[in-house]
């Protein structure tokens, strides 16, 4: 009996060190995933104690406008037909590389969700969605405030980071426009190494 008991506890122990080296594996995978993935490109122009100012040059998006007033509302409706488009939901059937980060805004007119294209990219030979509802733009050149916060970001987090970097900006001087922008860097599965941002556009000043 003592022996089938001690096998029973071996082969549970091997069981939870294989399902545990497995979940390192898949961590580590999805973080050096994140890491080689295209990124969207900035400058950064000047650094303050809470926030850094950034310089973002136009880019090509491709968007979802939707109506939910939450992050967790928007994310489920906006990324299945984003991740959609570029999985191959496009006129050309066309694979186009997942890039960082995911941009969400949401406020109590339309809120919106998009994916940053990769750079080669352009409006004209970026393949066209098969769902309307996916609008292919070019953004402006802008300057923006950035604050960064690490781990999974809740509502409560995203709506502190902004609280907090409407502060510092007011604390600074710094004029500041348009809606708080939440910048998503990791998929849902990862759990550690996360990185989030929240963004807004501001008129620069250098002499801040």
């Amino acid at each position: 009996m003592k022996h089938l008991l001690n096998v029973k506890s071996k082969a549970t122990v091997i069981s939870i060190a294989i399902l545990v080296g497995l979940f390192i594996i898949f961590q580590t995978y999805a973080i050096i995933s994140t890491k080689n993935s295209e990124s969207q490109k900035y400058t950064v122009i000047k650094v303050e104690k809470e926030f850094e100012i950034r310089f973002y040059p136009k880019i090509v998006m491709a968007t979802i406008d939707s109506p939910p007033k939450t992050y967790n509302e928007l994310g489920s409706a906006g990324f299945k037909k984003l991740s959609n488009y570029i999985f191959g939901a496009n006129i050309n059937k066309k694979k186009i590389a997942m890039t960082t980060p995911v941009h969400m805004s949401v406020n109590d007119s339309l809120s919106s969700m998009s994916f940053v294209m990769p750079i080669n990219y352009t409006k004209d030979n970026l393949p066209l969605p098969t769902d309307s509802t996916v609008k292919i733009t070019t953004t402006s050149d802008e300057y923006v405030a950035a604050i960064k916060f690490e781990g999974f970001a809740s509502e409560k987090d995203i709506k502190f980071y902004a609280a907090k970097l409407e502060n510092a900006l007011k604390e600074k001087k710094v004029f500041y426009y348009g809606h708080f922008r939440f910048l998503g860097y990791n998929p849902p599965y990862q759990l550690t190494g996360r990185k989030n941002e929240i963004i807004i556009s501001v008129n620069w000043n250098e002499k801040i």
